[in-house]
């Protein structure tokens, strides 16, 4: 396991500890160009995937058949904050599939808005399954099982056709054999599967491509379309996604999964960009994130509308300054 400093946390001056991770920056033909640590490092792709879990569903037509348009689509690749907004759209599309939040099986959680924003619930709120981050994903699964007559009561269980096909089209578009997948179960339930960190970065430089995709056609483009126009949908008030896709305007997509996952595509570039923070922590990952893009040119060194990501504040209880968190990453040419 070969791992390179991506950010280093200081308390006093001194740098008190080290996140570890790893990097890959590829093109849209799978050539590794940059790396940090073990740029094959291998990777569970938690909610980075959700793209392409959406892809069976676009295949089949699922769109035109349940009238759904960019801000579903958007949801589908969604890891939302359970905000008003977000709900509403998914409640919308199991109304259209003639399902219902009970039809759900991710499972519920308290919104992410609430730790996203630094508050707590109010008292006495209560949530259900359309507030879990990925209840747009699995409203599309119900929606895709509907369409083919498929059970809805195992529509997670690894052997449904529903996941034959998502485990079929993530090899496609990650360019690995299906048998070479290692396979897990997400936090919501589902199927889940780690890929080196390379192809992990190849299958967004696919979604971000210009024009359409020797495999997957115009599909890749619609789902990149839609969540550069929703990044609100997509992720959620004060996340980094959603701030990431604002700084690209339309010409970045980004999407983070848990355990410290970050993965870009860059259209104008032609590039996918895959983080792993080995300790799971989104504390190390989201500088060595701006950090890559400022080493890559992509942003420039001060004045960025995303500096307030690059390096963090730490302060004690009584609200005194102590240290900061600060990207370490540095990117060699493969």
């Amino acid at each position: 396991m070969k791992l390179a400093p991506i950010a280093e946390v200081t308390r006093g001056g001194q740098v008190e500890s080290i996140h570890f991770g790893a990097v890959a920056v590829v093109n849209v033909r799978g050539e590794l160009l940059y790396h940090a640590g073990d740029p094959h490092f291998l990777t569970f792709t938690r909610s980075t995937i959700k793209p392409f879990q959406a892809l069976p569903f676009l295949r089949a037509g699922g769109p035109a058949r349940f009238a759904f348009g960019r801000r579903e689509l958007a949801l589908l690749c969604a890891s939302h904050s359970g905000e008003a907004m977000h709900t509403a759209v998914v409640e919308s599309m199991l109304h259209k599939a003639g399902c219902d939040e009970h039809h759900l099986q991710c499972g519920c959680h308290v919104p992410i808005q609430y730790a996203a924003s630094n508050v707590q619930p109010p008292p006495g709120a209560s949530f259900n399954q359309l507030h879990n981050n990925c209840s747009g994903k699995h409203a599309g699964f119900l929606a895709y099982c509907r369409q083919h007559g498929l059970p809805l009561e195992t529509y997670l269980d690894p052997a449904h056709p529903l996941q034959s096909a998502i485990r079929t089209c993530l090899a496609d578009a990650a360019g690995v054999p299906e048998a070479a997948m290692v396979a897990g179960t997400d936090g919501c339930s589902a199927p889940n599967y780690a890929l080196p960190l390379s192809r992990l970065a190849y299958t967004y430089a696919r979604l971000a491509q210009q024009g359409p995709d020797p495999h997957f056609g115009e599909l890749t483009g619609e789902l990149f379309s839609a969540m550069t126009s929703h990044p609100e949908l997509v992720s959620g008030t004060g996340r980094i996604d959603l701030a990431l896709m604002q700084a690209g305007k339309g010409d970045w997509v980004a999407k983070g999964g848990a355990e410290g996952v970050q993965v870009i595509g860059i259209r104008s570039a032609g590039l996918g960009i895959a983080l792993k923070a080995a300790d799971g922590s989104a504390r190390g990952l989201q500088p060595a994130t701006i950090s890559v893009l400022q080493q890559l040119g992509l942003l420039p060194d001060h004045g960025s509308p995303l500096e307030s990501w690059r390096t963090t504040e730490l302060r004690n209880l009584r609200n005194i300054l102590t240290g900061e968190v600060r990207p370490a990453v540095s990117l060699v040419k493969a």
